[in-house]
């Protein structure tokens, strides 16, 4: 690896200069500056200081054969350090930057050339600063080009009269000379892997942040002008933000003249009304679903060779191949955006009973499931009116089975490569039965359920059975479990928590098993109380026997048995206590599992 980077040292001048030039393109600079300004204050008293500020990392594009057997010589991507480069270029270049809102704006940074040493000399500019003439308003009047220090200081002593003029000067030097300060700068071979460029950025980054393959993707992206990948990038970040906060629209349509007039201001404008958020994808979601569906591969570190013009076969970079990914992309972002495509895919996921994103399994599991939608809307063999089935099934088995869980990269790529080889009804076939035999619904299922984790495939599934099956919580006629499945504080206990530590010391372990949890309404939680099991289903039994009222809504006997087994009750519930807490569990997962079988035979 040590041929795989150099380390040098730049001077902030020229660091400003080369990316003013195009020789080192920053990704990030179209992106929100997250960034406080305290932040930015420190970063130039460092520099004042002569502090060290950490290293800058840059990665450089590999040079690419293009037609007449020359090549074109890639740039350089700044991959981390964005945040110091654009408070720079804020403070002491004077460009404007984007806030969370994407909204552009000012940071001023103010002086003090008559500091006293012990407390730092800059400030953030506020009014009353900007009223003092002892303080320099915006230091990035100095750092512009043709900028005269010796007019600055004269007038700035006639301003403050009866101020040390020698000090003053002083300090005003020792201001400017911050654009000769040395900042360390690691730069990245192009011959470097993802790998190697990841374990170098951990090893440098003193917080030892994950850089993501997507992050890659994206600086690669904004970086090549070439292919619009500046105007890609910014339509991805809008559209994901959107998706999120649909009034940021107002924001967009009004300060951003250049997008409102692309292609894509079609493709994320109906996002102003959306209000559904139960897949709000991000930039990793969109390169992930886009990159599958169009290239047919899973690894997002293909995509990031292909868009260099990497030839796998030929071991070599080509702007053909360039040229092409950046087109395959650009198409298939423009798909994953479509108000089409996305909502009729979320449709499928709701009618699947995924109601809420509480019982969304894992971003994986859905990246996949559009892809495939996207994938089988153009296959011929699947009438388009049984894509949505086909979708539904797959993604539930996948999250009952965790197949796309952890590191599922390289899961992805296989399952797109033999989708694509033999075709999806008989990859489906085959790995239905090798993965939902009779021993996994009977055994491995029941098994998946013995956990107090709420964010277990099997559990999410359960409760997706019951909201597609327009179920109602337990001990109500009319309130279901869709209403309700996004509060997690309406999960209950069926033998309650109290009730089993006096009763068995138990543990939370014991006591919060998910097939101990069924959603039940507060008002009838508190009457239950703390009581055994078998005494208040019984209250209720003998309650609807009666005619009378309990602590539930449920007046006939035929009624409440029919609840219960919506709920995976068991029948002899009505004489159970703490003594048969296991039994009942044992029980209960066995009722859980069957239901989600049913549940997904009749997708």
């Amino acid at each position: 690896m040590k041929d795989c980077y150099s380390v040098t040292t730049y001077s902030v001048q020229s660091i400003l200069g080369y990316i003013n030039a195009g020789d080192i393109a920053i990704p990030e600079i179209q992106r929100p500056f997250v960034w406080s300004k305290t932040q930015v204050r420190d970063l130039v008293d460092s520099l004042f200081r002569g502090y060290p500020t950490g290293y800058l990392i840059t990665w450089k594009n590999p040079d690419v054969k293009v037609k007449g057997g020359g090549t074109a010589e890639g740039k350089k991507v700044l991959i981390d350090g964005q945040q110091r480069v654009t408070a720079i270029m804020a403070a002491l270049a004077g460009q404007q930057v984007l806030n969370e809102d994407y909204e552009l704006g000012r940071i001023k940074i103010a002086f003090n050339p008559l500091y006293d040493g012990e407390d730092s000399p800059f400030e953030v500019l506020t009014p009353i600063i900007e009223r003092d003439t002892k303080w320099v308003s915006d230091i990035s009047e100095l750092f512009q080009p043709g900028a005269s220090t010796f007019k600055f200081i004269t007038e700035y002593i006639k301003a403050n009269e009866g101020c040390d003029a020698d000090k003053v000067s002083a300090s005003i030097e020792e201001l400017t000379s911050i654009a000769m300060r040395q900042l360390g700068v690691i730069e990245i071979d192009a011959s470097c892997t993802i790998d190697e460029v990841t374990d170098i950025f951990i090893r440098i980054n003193s917080k030892g942040a994950v850089l993501s393959q997507a992050d890659f993707a994206m600086s690669k992206i904004a970086a090549d002008e070439a292919h619009g990948g500046n105007m890609l990038r910014k339509a991805i970040d809008y559209y994901c933000h959107l998706a999120i906060k649909p009034e940021f629209w107002s924001t967009v349509s009004a300060q951003d003249p250049d997008y409102m007039a692309s292609e894509y201001v079609a493709k994320s404008e109906w996002l102003k009304d959306d209000k559904d958020d139960i897949y709000d994808p991000d930039y990793n979601d969109v390169l992930r679903v886009a990159f599958m569906y169009k290239f047919g591969r899973g690894k997002l570190a293909d995509l990031i060779a292909l868009l260099s013009g990497r030839d796998f076969e030929a071991r070599d970079y080509k702007a053909e191949i360039a040229d092409e990914s950046f087109t395959k992309l650009h198409d298939g972002v423009l798909r994953f955006m479509d108000k089409n495509n996305f909502q009729d895919f979320v449709l499928a996921l709701r009618s699947a009973g995924f109601v809420s994103p509480s019982i969304i399994y894992s971003k994986g599991a859905v990246n996949f499931a559009y892809n495939l939608y996207l994938t089988l809307r153009e296959d011929p063999s699947i009438p388009s009116t049984d894509v949505k089935r086909w979708v539904q099934r797959w993604y539930v088995m996948s999250v009952l089975t965790g197949r796309y869980s952890g590191s599922s990269e390289s899961v992805m790529d296989r399952d797109i490569r033999r989708i694509s080889e033999q075709g999806f009804l008989s990859f489906y076939e085959e790995v239905a039965q090798a993965q939902l035999s009779d021993t996994f619904w009977e055994v491995n299922l029941p098994q998946a359920l013995n956990t107090t984790s709420t964010r277990t495939g099997a559990w999410l599934v359960y409760l997706a059975s019951q909201v597609r099956s327009a179920n109602n919580t337990l001990f109500t006629n009319g309130v279901k479990v869709s209403d309700v499945v996004a509060t997690i504080g309406d999960i209950h206990h069926i033998f309650p928590k109290n009730y089993l530590k006096k009763e068995l010391d138990a543990q939370k372990g014991l006591y919060n098993q998910v097939a101990n949890y069924a959603y039940l309404e507060k008002r009838i939680n508190i009457k239950i109380a703390d009581r055994r099991p078998g005494d208040y289903f019984t209250e209720a039994l003998d309650a609807c026997s009666a005619g009378s009222t309990y602590f539930g809504d449920i007046a006939k006997v035929d009624d409440l048995y029919a609840n219960m087994a919506e709920n995976c009750i068991p029948k002899d519930i009505f004489d159970m206590g703490a003594e048969d807490y296991k039994n009942f569990l044992s029980q209960r997962r066995q009722l859980m599992a069957t239901k989600i079988r049913d549940y997904f035979k009749g997708l």
